[in-house]
């Protein structure tokens, strides 16, 4: 019989040989975690090789995600689709082993992880979306919604903010199926933590509401069985398992120390690693009576097939319910979705508001929301400000998990990155709120979500110096920008409640990718449109309102100043003008060439662009002969019909720059 320290090591040599071939990457974590992945993975981990998309696997996260070699041993070993060429051409370019574990490259990877923090933060919203979709779904002596979330995380994820911000929330949520490695090497690239991260963390997770299993021994397998079958009996919290592990495990020279947590280990050190283990196979050969024990291809299609069964008894006692988890599941939209928005769509136009587009956005909820039971909504502590709630919201609560709404707390990084862990975990739609200027506090989780192309809705309010008396702090005026130069992030800021619908309904529909929606404050008229206008909306860009012939101006603008556009039309007389409405510049710019230039074509080249946003951006639209009103500095504190005209977002000023262009 093979020993569990054997079978570890299968990890430890595939780990530092890669590394090695590569010339680059981080043994040490592999190296030092490899006795705890392999309990959890032999023995614990529900999974199936054959088919890693099964809807009731328990969720895998590697946190710490520079040690990617362990999630890459682990699935080869295990039997996925990834060969030993795969793990040769780790870090290579167009090679399923990245860097950093990349959702989409290789069968098994959960998330993208790699920026620290947001690997266990997923994993909160993993959990919550099990949580959830268990009570939508489970009914007595049916439980087809059952699984667990399992973290690893090291030293780095604990000391991220955004760690505190999840941990916290998932504990007050009572996340019983979350199980969280903290892997407790005392060492980071700067060497021993001591002199950095002195937190009492099992102290710390306490507090938060977790329970916490302290100092196991991360290399003897029987206490980390123990630790695991422990954590699986508290249902109420979420368990922290603190293991104490060395880093770099098995390297005579470089072990415990910050020399293998980030560079090959040399050739010379990994023969001596080989001697130290006992290991006496060359470079990238596994024996195939340790591939036999890895192998879960059997156990993982056994353990699928039992599901099965029981979902086919489930389906016979449930069939309504059954359908439609196994729509939700898949992704798809209900049959009528079509239908049913545009009709919306039609209605709004015909029976005009002038509202806020925030109050707009929760229309479109309210009118969406009982079509979509998939929607799990929520905000950072500014629901009555972002207005993303409606009347079939039910909050969720460690005691009560049957709800769609999310209090995600002052927690903007936390709540985007666990919005992310839900769209991947699979059965929802997830939109949280906040203000735009907050969108800072979660940048690198909106880049995230466009990475991994996930359906990640973010709603953001109070979009530019509109927002008035609170001043620059929470006046937005360069995060429009950056969110459109985000890749693969669609970005909308809608003029009145058509567009707004069309955005939320254009949103819904965006399966690859995260959208980014931006409201106003305050109120704005809605416009006419006639059939095949309103049918342009969804394009991204079009013409709002024309002129006889070709135009000798076009004023281009979104959200609040498309008013100042038409206002400024009317005044401009004789004029041949175009106003055209822009609310998805990158919808717009993946529209055909023809239907581009049927709207800004190129002989018209007295463009005047105007939004209450960072200026530069609109240079591709207008060219350098045109014109922008937009901002070159911060805002002030004063209320807004003061800044707007401070800083030439009235119609005289819009009126003044397109006679001057024209004057050309």
């Amino acid at each position: 019989m093979i020993s569990r320290s054997k079978l570890a090591d299968a990890i430890r040599v595939l780990s530092m040989d890669a590394v090695q071939k590569a010339g680059s990457g981080h043994p040490g974590a592999p190296m030092g975690m490899a006795d705890i992945a392999e309990v959890l993975w032999r023995d614990f981990l529900k999974h199936n090789p054959n088919n890693p998309n099964w809807a009731d696997r328990d969720r895998f996260i590697l946190s710490n995600g520079h040690g990617s070699m362990l999630i890459y041993s682990l699935l080869h070993l295990s039997g996925y689709d990834l060969s030993m060429d795969d793990i040769k051409s780790f870090r290579q370019l167009h090679s399923k082993t990245a860097g950093h574990p990349e959702y989409g490259y290789a069968p098994g990877i959960e998330t993208t992880t790699g920026p620290l923090g947001q690997g266990i933060t997923n994993g909160v919203g993993m959990a919550l979306a099990e949580k959830v979709l268990a009570e939508q779904f489970n009914r007595e002596g049916h439980d087809i919604v059952d699984h667990h979330t399992y973290v690893f995380m090291g030293d780095g994820c604990m000391m991220e903010g955004i760690s505190h911000e999840a941990c916290s929330l998932a504990g007050t949520l009572g996340l019983g199926k979350l199980v969280a490695f903290w892997d407790d090497n005392g060492i980071s690239i700067d060497g021993e933590v001591d002199g950095w991260f002195s937190d009492d963390t099992p102290k710390r997770f306490e507090a938060y509401g977790w329970h916490v299993i302290s100092e196991v021994d991360g290399h003897n397998a029987d206490a980390i069985h123990a630790a695991i079958t422990q954590a699986k009996a508290v249902t109420d919290k979420p368990t922290l398992i603190c293991c104490k592990t060395v880093i770099g495990f098995g390297s005579p020279n470089k072990s415990a120390s910050h020399d293998c947590h980030g560079a090959p280990l040399g050739e010379d050190e990994v023969a001596l690693v080989r001697l130290n283990l006992g290991w006496d196979h060359p470079e990238f050969e596994i024996p195939a009576d340790i591939y036999q024990a890895w192998d879960g291809k059997d156990k993982g299609q056994s353990v699928e097939s039992d599901w099965e069964t029981r979902f086919s008894a489930y389906q016979a006692a449930y069939p309504e319910l059954a359908a439609e988890f196994q729509r939700r599941s898949s992704s798809q939209l209900p049959e009528n979705w079509e239908a049913y928005t545009q009709d919306i769509i039609k209605t709004l136009q015909a029976n005009p508001q002038t509202i806020a587009t925030r109050k707009a956005s929760q229309n479109a909820i309210e009118a969406f929301g009982p079509l979509l039971p998939e929607f799990l909504g929520g905000s950072a502590d500014l629901t009555p400000s972002n207005l993303t709630n409606w009347s079939g919201s039910k909050s969720i609560t460690a005691q009560d998990a049957s709800g769609n709404y999310v209090s995600y707390g002052v927690r903007e990084f936390a709540m985007s990155a666990m919005m992310n862990g839900i769209a991947l975990h699979g059965g929802f739609i997830p939109y949280g709120g906040t203000f735009l200027m907050f969108m800072e506090y979660a940048r690198n989780a909106l880049r995230m979500a466009a990475l991994m192309k996930q359906r990640s809705i973010f709603v953001y309010t109070h979009d530019s110096i509109g927002l008035g008396e609170d001043g620059p702090t929470h006046q937005p005026v360069e995060q429009i920008a950056s969110l459109r130069l985000t890749p693969n992030m669609s970005t909308w800021r809608p003029c009145d409640q058509v567009e707004t619908a069309v955005a939320w309904k254009s949103a819904v529909e965006r399966f690859d990718g995260p959208t980014s929606l931006i409201f106003s404050r305050q109120n704005l008229v809605q416009f006419e449109r006639d059939e095949a206008t309103l049918a342009n909306v969804v394009k991204g860009g079009y013409v709002l309102s024309d002129c006889d012939g070709e135009p000798e101006l076009i004023l281009i603008a979104t959200g609040s100043e498309v008013a100042l556009a038409m206002e400024a039309k009317a005044k401009l007389g004789d004029v041949k003008c175009r106003v055209v409405s822009m609310p998805a510049t990158d919808v717009f710019d993946a529209q055909s060439a023809e239907y581009q230039q049927s709207v800004l074509p190129n002989t018209v080249t007295k463009r005047l662009a105007i939004e209450a946003g960072i200026k530069d951006y609109w240079f591709k639209y207008t060219g350098l002969q045109g014109d922008i009103i937009g901002m070159t500095r911060f805002g002030e504190s004063a209320p807004a019909d003061q800044l707007f005209e401070m800083y030439g977002f009235t119609v005289d000023n819009v009126i003044a720059k397109a006679t001057a262009l024209l004057e050309k």
